[in-house]
């Protein structure tokens, strides 16, 4: 699929937004004292050992892994075998004797709150803010304005414009779509403004519903998609799954399928899809970014690769599914029930 020139700005600047993370990262990976371990042991190091060295769950510092050999920090080795890291030129540099110490001092006078630290990593204890809840950021009107809300919106605006433009053919016939997890219905506007016909049906909690403006074809509705989800022709799940583990995905997607008539139905799923062979595109790296920001601020939230997708459409019970490539940080999955 041809890519053009706003395509490749756009994962530019993913990446460079991502840039803090990366930051963040390096200083976590000196703080366990990854590039010593690698030094003393002479040879790639399974990613158990690692594990077992620097007191981290296998889980967790998998992703961190995987994040820092994406950007050359470590390299992955063992193709077809046991997953395993090895110096690289710039790991040697990181060690204590070098410049390990630089970078934890450069990380605790420019890294922000909210990012992976050691204390984290070896925790599972998150140091971001609290995404939902009574005590959450929707009590925070300050953060849930000026920060959240407009992150979405523009993150909103963007996939969806690629949806629009890519993916056209995914709404043919389509009458109804409720937009699971909506907020103030940012993408389901222009999801209606592009396709007339459609009646968009807007599914968020009370308190983001209250504060949703009309809009012209949505129809706002209060609930929970963990209880039930409203029917429709297709049900769609934008940067929702990411939020949540795996088990809690696997209900949310049962409700979502019973939403749907069987045969002429479908659940869209928009979000990424981590390749972890080194391969992708040239929006990889943002993927990666993402997915350990996600570490950052939720308890089990990240982004998952093909098989993980897999696994979980397929534990909600779906009979089959299709990645459709929206040429953005996001794909489409398309779920039939």
């Amino acid at each position: 699929m041809a890519r053009n020139e706003d395509t490749v700005a756009i994962a530019e600047a993913w990446n460079h937004g991502f840039g803090f993370i990366k930051t963040s990262i390096v200083k976590t990976a000196v703080e366990l004292e990854i590039p010593d371990i690698l030094q003393n042991h002479g040879t790639p190091i399974s990613l158990p050992d690692l594990s077992s060295a620097v007191g981290c769950p296998t889980d967790r510092l998998h992703r961190v892994m995987r994040f820092l050999a994406h950007h050359g920090i470590f390299k992955r080795t063992g193709e077809g075998g046991p997953v395993c890291y090895a110096q690289t030129p710039i790991s040697r540099s990181l060690t204590r004797d070098k410049l390990g110490p630089f970078v934890l001092l450069q990380g605790a006078v420019c890294v922000p709150n909210g990012c992976i630290t050691a204390e984290t990593l070896r925790t599972a204890k998150r140091p971001g803010v609290e995404l939902s809840g009574s005590d959450g950021l929707y009590e925070d009107p300050v953060f849930y304005t000026k920060v959240f809300r407009e992150a979405m919106a523009s993150h909103a605006r963007l996939t969806t414009t690629a949806v629009i433009e890519n993916y056209r053919e995914g709404f043919d016939g389509v009458r109804s779509l409720v937009d699971v997890g909506g907020s103030q219905g940012m993408a389901l506007g222009m999801l209606v403004k592009a396709f007339p016909r459609i009646r968009g049906i807007c599914l968020d909690l009370p308190e983001v519903v209250a504060r949703a403006s009309p809009l012209e074809g949505v129809e706002f509705v209060a609930g929970s998609m963990f209880e039930s989800v409203p029917k429709a022709d297709v049900v769609m799940l934008m940067f929702v799954l990411h939020n949540w583990s795996d088990k809690e995905c696997v209900e949310i997607l049962k409700r979502c399928k019973e939403a749907v008539p069987v045969g002429t139905g479908k659940v869209i799923i928009v979000d990424a899809i981590l390749d972890e062979d080194g391969g992708g595109d040239e929006f990889t790296g943002a993927r990666l970014g993402l997915d350990v920001t996600m570490m950052a601020v939720t308890f089990e939230g990240k982004e998952r690769t093909y098989d993980e997708w897999a696994y979980i459409l397929n534990e909600a019970g779906f009979r089959k599914h299709v990645v459709k490539n929206i040429k953005a940080l996001e794909f489409v999955i398309e779920a039939y029930p």
